[in-house]
């Protein structure tokens, strides 16, 4: 894939993952924050666009839908968080290729460390605004994490059927 059609697809997963973290948003009543589907798109941009285009639609897309949706201050650390993700996911789907021909059995390995950064790094963010209070947090951090891989999941063939995307499995 030529660098333009990467930038395109880059530009397309920040589109898609912000739009799936801004418009469907399940609130969670005990916190401040909501339930999304735009880890799918976190965890796919990981897997299609690869690590340095994939890091940045994951970022881009997911600190805008938190500019959008009001939580500013979250915007910073959700670039770097997400970023991080996709990265993570790049290496770990590329990297089990040889030794894992199944990509949803590579994916949800893969997503398994991205909820482990995900929850990691919110925790460690919101310790700093919120103190001990963060704690509360970690179930739906992994709840959220759980849906994204399952989502992906569900959308992984979709996105394989596309031939410039199949290349990048």
């Amino acid at each position: 894939m030529d660098r333009t059609a990467r930038l395109t697809l880059t530009a397309v997963f920040a589109a898609l993952t912000c739009i799936a973290t801004f418009i469907i948003k399940i609130p969670v009543p005990a916190t401040q924050g909501y339930i999304h589907f735009g880890d799918a798109f976190v965890l796919l941009a990981g897997i299609f666009p690869g690590a340095g285009f994939g890091m940045l639609a994951a970022g881009i897309g997911s600190a805008l839908a938190d500019l959008f949706s009001g939580y500013a201050i979250y915007a910073p650390a959700t670039f770097i968080i997400k970023a991080v993700c996709a990265i993570v996911v790049t290496g770990i789907y590329k990297g089990l290729s040889l030794k894992i021909q199944n990509h949803f059995l590579r994916l949800i390995i893969a997503g398994a460390a991205a909820t482990a950064i995900l929850t990691g790094g919110y925790l460690a963010f919101e310790s700093v605004l919120y103190g001990t209070a963060a704690l509360v947090e970690i179930p739906m951090n992994i709840i959220q994490g759980c849906s994204g891989i399952a989502i992906a999941c569900g959308l992984l063939p979709l996105f394989s059927r596309i031939p410039e995307i199949r290349k990048h499995m």
